[in-house]
């Protein structure tokens, strides 16, 4: 058994009381695994902060159903409690265009909850309510038969009378109550453009979680609430790795990781790992140039735009970085990191800094949300893909680039409708002879050739280190 974290809609406060659970289970177990519904990378932030062990994504849009029940019994295995943070509201989903599986909500947390076989635990934001906390908690614990509600969690409580209030509404429905937090500005989390702000930026986090862990051990009942998080102590069933080894030697990757650059999924680095690749951390930050001896290079999205002066002043860095890439080095750059490879990045404030100067073209901060999954149809073989499959792809930015893409990699589509979305991604025609620069994020979990392909090309195109 586990339990998932749901709300009735966005910004009730899941990740506040996903994360006060979380802190508190660690005061009671080492053995914590926590897992985050969609494609996002930064409440797996907290989560790993929290627990110290890498918060994995469920995602059947990204991935696939099956490969969503494996990751969550691969990284149940050992643990003694487990917990799921949802996205959105509970039944937020999505109607796929392809024939995958006709559901309205399709990837929503309801949809986990099925997939997994979980109870869920609702989170209402009292901050507005009394009496209609009873109508809510009643349509959604009645909408869906095959979603068991094992209770609620009352946010953003005011007074004592407030609560009382809610209490009677709920007792007809005998809907257990597992937890009640009151309103207060001290474990508030800062957010910004593209959501909470990072752990690597919040100088006082640690002092936030240990109010948290405070807040838990006080607000949840827990009496009823540890027999639900509880990891079954049935035999798992037996889930193979990743992938395996191709016995292919050391492959040694450059992986940016800093305050810039810090959009991964913890699966594409582990199937990176297990095909044989050494991944040397760095930071285009701090560092004044690339690590001795790789092979391959892989800068995943972030917030470049944030540390544009910082990045700009390092020139020895991203003198090698263009050097490389140029001398034909296989790189990958997501999102974040497509931007550092442009020539210019203007921040919301309108200043220009300069950057690596490998792509024709800038990146502008502009306040247009592009954000969704995307169907993306491969135009000519690159780096990670072949021409004329289709892979899925998530998009979360607020930059657009000055010029057109040349020889696009994409032309994307929404992935709930037949709409294309235009042409996406610089790929390996020249002078990229081996790069991958693209807006979408992509989870590898259910497409292992895309880092077996660059390995072997790491292999294939080494040069000496520059």
């Amino acid at each position: 058994m586990s339990l998932i974290i749901a709300g009735e809609r966005s910004g009730v406060g899941k990740t506040t009381v996903t994360l006060t659970l979380l802190a508190s289970l660690c005061r009671r177990s080492q053995h914590v695994q926590s897992f985050k519904v969609g494609p996002d990378y930064i409440d797996p932030m907290f989560h790993e902060h929290v627990t110290g062990r890498a918060c994995r994504n469920l995602d059947p849009i990204l991935t696939s159903p099956s490969y969503v029940q494996q990751c969550f019994a691969r990284h149940s295995q050992g643990m003694q409690y487990a917990l799921v943070e949802g996205v959105m509201g509970l039944f937020d989903g999505v109607t796929p265009s392809l024939p995958l599986q006709r559901v309205n909500d399709y990837a929503s947390t309801a949809h986990i909850a099925r997939l997994l076989d979980l109870p869920v635990v609702l989170v209402i934001d009292c901050s507005r309510l009394s009496g209609s906390v009873a109508a809510i908690a009643h349509g959604y614990s009645s909408f869906d038969p095959r979603i068991k509600i094992a209770g609620v969690i009352f946010n953003r409580v005011g007074s004592d009378r407030h609560l009382q209030l809610l209490k009677d509404a709920l007792a007809s429905l005998k809907l257990p109550i597992l937890g009640v937090l009151h309103r207060q500005d001290n474990i508030t989390i800062p957010d910004r453009h593209l959501g909470l702000v990072p752990t690597a930026e919040i100088p006082q986090i640690n002092a936030l979680i240990d109010r948290l862990a405070d807040l838990g051990d006080l607000c949840f009942d827990w009496e009823r609430l540890l027999p639900l998080l509880q990891v079954s102590r049935e035999t798992p069933p037996l889930v193979p790795p990743l992938t395996k080894g191709r016995g292919w030697g050391r492959v040694r990757v450059a992986v940016a990781r800093d305050r810039a650059f810090n959009f991964y999924y913890q699966d594409n680095l582990d199937l990176l790992q297990q095909l044989g690749a050494e991944l040397v951390f760095w930071s285009p930050l701090e560092d004044t140039g690339l690590p001795e001896g790789i092979q391959g290079m892989y800068f995943g999205g972030g917030f470049p735009e944030v540390f544009a002066q910082q990045l700009a002043q390092n020139t020895k860095t991203k003198a090698a970085i263009k050097t490389a890439i140029l001398a034909g080095m296989p790189t990958i750059a997501e999102c974040g990191g497509l931007m550092y490879l442009c020539e210019q990045i203007v921040d919301f404030a309108g200043k220009s800094w300069s950057m690596v100067g490998v792509l024709p073209t800038t990146a502008v901060m502009s306040g247009r949300l592009t954000l969704g999954y995307r169907r993306a149809v491969v135009l000519e073989d690159s780096l990670l893909v072949s021409a004329g499959t289709t892979v899925c792809g998530h998009e979360f930015h607020r930059s657009y680039l000055t010029s057109n893409f040349q020889q696009p990699l994409f032309q994307t589509y929404r992935f709930d409708t037949e709409e294309s979305t235009g042409y996406e991604g610089w790929g390996n025609n020249s002078p990229y002879l081996n790069l991958h620069a693209s807006y979408i994020h992509m989870h590898w979990g259910a497409c292992t050739d895309i880092p077996e392909r660059f390995l072997k090309r790491c292999l294939e195109g080494s040069i000496p280190n520059v």
